[in-house]
């Protein structure tokens, strides 16, 4: 069987599951179903053999499984969406139409994806303006403390998830090119006295630092990570030239906490980055320092920056009296409502979300979307949905590993990477592993923005899956 035949195998049962999941929200609130559920599941079946069909002409051996992946995961939201509020299901429905028309278009505008190293400071120029636009008076949104969003008319979109892309590209295209020279940077071991000043004096510096300073176990534990990989660094004599893309990414991320107010969007771009880092230089010394002085960095403004501190704050304790019907209602329902799903959940169209008018889960179609998802369908069936995050992820990496150029390795792995954070940053906000943000949960939660740049996300993962597949192929080899 093809891979293209396997595609378009693989988007049958997700057509049936878009109808059997408006069946069930339906046979909740009317007791009946209608004959509409199956039109549901044909209209979404047909929308996406159409897109089928421009990646079969297009990307003939595009790797088979991302596409219904994403299908799967898009379907879901769409029903957990109309489970929540019918008209943000059609106007979900209509971004996911927006999405596949932007799907098409960049497969037929970047049939070959190194054309965009040709313009990749254009691109990150583009990207940093993107992530620039919602602090411009005017058109800048707030939401929920954070500018994460511009308005434009009747039109509101969120250039952060546009900018991920544009990011990426620049970075993969830039350490493909300088990834070798870091790689390089070891010059003549030090003499002996050297590595004993070099290593006994940052150690006895650490250790009056954590006394004068009083630092806690979180703050010593950095400091120690940053100081010891640091050394294993400059133990090397690099040259201070191969620390600036670390230094001028470290300091967006910190211009993003402090001045878009996101903790979620810069620890995305930021970790993103030193994946590719690692990938390009296999060198986790650089890795170490660029985590250390990341983390240090935010728990410096979380103790010095009110809103980064208030965020932390209700992080750490949100059941705190006077904060939990305050300031930390949202992830204190999020976690009451997880908890009532139990193993099997309540089923769909079952959760409590607001009760003689008060909203139980606030933003249960963004932020929240996941809480629904684990109260409705238990803990199994949210531990499927992240079973399908990690098979895309997979499949995205796996791209990463038969690709036949340092360029197209680094494009997968970016844009897979920056995928996966994005799904541990709400996940792991809604569960309260780290502070809740404001990013969504790709494909699934409600979002015109978050759907369109991941459906070009999408698209150029699988232009890369296409030239390296096709590359094996002509090897003799099949992945």
């Amino acid at each position: 069987m093809s891979a293209r035949t396997r595609e378009l195998f693989g988007l049958i049962p997700v057509s049936l599951l878009v109808a059997a999941g408006f069946a069930s929200v339906l046979a909740t609130r009317t007791e009946e179903v209608s004959d509409a559920t199956l039109t549901y599941g044909a209209v979404f079946l047909g929308l996406c053999v159409i897109a089928h069909l421009f990646i079969r002409a297009r990307l003939p051996d595009a790797d088979p499984y991302l596409f219904p992946l994403a299908a799967l995961l898009a379907a879901i939201g769409l029903v957990l969406i109309y489970r929540i509020d019918p008209e943000f299901a059609r106007e979900q429905a209509q971004w996911f139409v927006v999405g596949l028309v932007f799907f098409c278009a960049t497969i037929l505008a970047i049939h070959d994806h190194h054309v965009l190293e040709r313009y990749r400071y254009t691109i990150a120029a583009v990207g940093i303006a993107l992530l620039a636009m919602p602090r411009l008076p005017g058109i800048g949104e707030q939401i929920h403390g954070a500018f994460l969003a511009i308005k434009l008319g009747p039109i509101q979109f969120q250039p952060a998830e546009f900018a991920k892309l544009a990011i990426i590209v620049f970075l993969a295209s830039y350490l493909r090119e300088t990834g070798d020279i870091l790689v390089r940077a070891r010059l003549r071991p030090l003499p002996a006295t050297n590595q004993l000043l070099l290593f006994g004096l940052p150690a006895v510096g650490t250790v009056l630092a954590i006394l004068v300073l009083g630092l806690g176990p979180a703050g010593s534990a950095l400091l120690v990570v940053f100081v010891a990989s640091l050394v294993a660094v400059l133990r090397e004599r690099p040259s201070p030239k191969h620390f600036g893309p670390l230094l001028l990414v470290w300091g967006l991320a910190m211009l993003m906490l402090i001045f878009i107010r996101d903790l979620g969007s810069s620890l995305m771009f930021f970790g993103g980055f030193l994946v590719l880092l690692y990938v390009a230089t296999s060198r986790l010394s650089l890795v170490g320092v660029g985590a250390t002085m990341f983390f240090g960095g935010a728990f410096f403004l979380a103790r010095n920056v009110n809103h980064v501190q208030e965020r932390v704050d209700i992080w750490i304790d949100p059941f705190k009296p006077g904060v939990v019907n305050d300031e930390g209602y949202q992830i204190a329902q999020s976690l009451f409502a997880q908890a009532d799903g139990g193993l099997f959940g309540q089923g769909f169209g079952e959760a409590l979300i607001s009760f003689g008018g008060t909203s139980l889960l606030p933003a249960a179609h963004t932020d929240l979307i996941y809480a629904v998802l684990v109260n409705e369908a238990g803990l199994f069936g949210a531990a499927g949905v992240l079973g399908a995050y990690l098979l895309f992820a997979y499949r995205g990496f796996k791209t990463a590993t038969v690709a036949p150029d340092g360029f197209s390795k680094l494009l997968a792995v970016g844009l897979t990477a920056v995928f996966a954070l994005q799904v541990f940053v709400i996940v792991g906000g809604v569960t309260r592993v780290i502070p809740l943000t404001g990013v969504t949960l790709p494909f699934v939660s409600y979002g015109g923005s978050s759907i369109v740049a991941n459906m070009v996300l999408l698209a150029l993962l699988l232009v890369v899956s296409d030239h390296a597949r096709a590359d094996r192929i002509r090897r003799g080899g099949l992945v």
